[in-house]
């Protein structure tokens, strides 16, 4: 039997994902787990190489290189113990991209600057930020969608969505234009509490996010990745004044 990537790409850590990707064992799951690599980083990938490379083509190549070595599990070497999930992905992206190059001699040094790859380096490591930023809110929203899918009767990321693209709209607005999307008649204090409910979700699936690329997902780590990440805004709310010590989020 064949396992799903979707199953493996929702598994406790990226750390566990990681595991199955370069250990010996069936070659379906690790062929399964790097299939669920890939569709989870290939976009960050593409931008940060992008950042990187200026040539489209360039970085077009770059970047399917970086998804190839992790399809043949090049990637082995990562170790929970050294640091963020992301900031060693992006190492192992830097050094891909300084071996490609390094093999590309019929490239003109002008297409791909070799300093911009240095870890100090603050337009590659910002594009790499703002990469895995959209990574993080792009899962959060794709879970917020299935959860709305598997939940008969949740409204979740229709309004939250809803709200997203109409930020300044008045409750009685927004609940007319959620009224349409559903074809059923929403009050405006019912669809305040319909967003609020979202809010919290989507809160809690960004958390969930966060905690799996880190090897310690205390509540002060995590409160500090979203920060990093200039992520905390979505969940500020409903940090409680114990969240440090429960890592339970305010629901009401």
């Amino acid at each position: 039997m064949n396992t799903d990537p979707s199953r493996l790409d929702a598994i406790a850590t990226h750390w566990t994902l990681i595991r199955a990707a370069h250990t010996s064992g069936k070659p379906q799951e690790v062929a399964a787990a790097r299939h669920a690599l890939v569709l989870r980083y290939a976009r960050a990938v593409r931008r940060y190489v992008g950042g990187i490379a200026r040539n489209t083509d360039d970085a077009d190549e770059l970047a399917q290189e970086v998804m190839v070595r992790l399809m043949n599990g090049d990637f082995g070497g990562a170790d929970p113990n050294r640091g963020r999930f992301r900031d060693l992905l992006r190492t192992a992206v830097r050094n891909m991209v300084r071996k490609h190059w390094a093999k590309a001699n019929r490239r003109k040094a002008a297409d791909l600057d070799p300093d911009v790859l240095g870890a100090a380096d603050e337009r590659a490591d910002a594009e790499w930020d703002g990469a895995w930023q959209q990574n993080v809110l792009d899962h959060a929203w794709a879970a917020l969608k299935e959860y709305e899918r598997s939940a008969p009767g949740t409204r979740a990321h229709t309004v939250l969505k809803l709200r997203t693209d109409f930020p300044t709209d008045t409750s009685e607005q927004l609940a007319e234009r959620l009224s349409a999307k559903v074809s059923s008649p929403i009050r405006p204090d019912a669809c305040r509490q319909m967003l609020r409910r979202a809010r919290v979700r989507f809160a809690t699936l960004l958390i969930d996010e966060i905690r799996m690329g880190l090897a310690d997902p205390s509540p002060d780590r995590v409160t500090d990745e979203l920060a990093a990440l200039g992520l905390l805004e979505h969940v500020r709310d409903f940090l409680p004044a114990d969240w440090s010590s429960s890592g339970k989020l305010t629901e009401e």
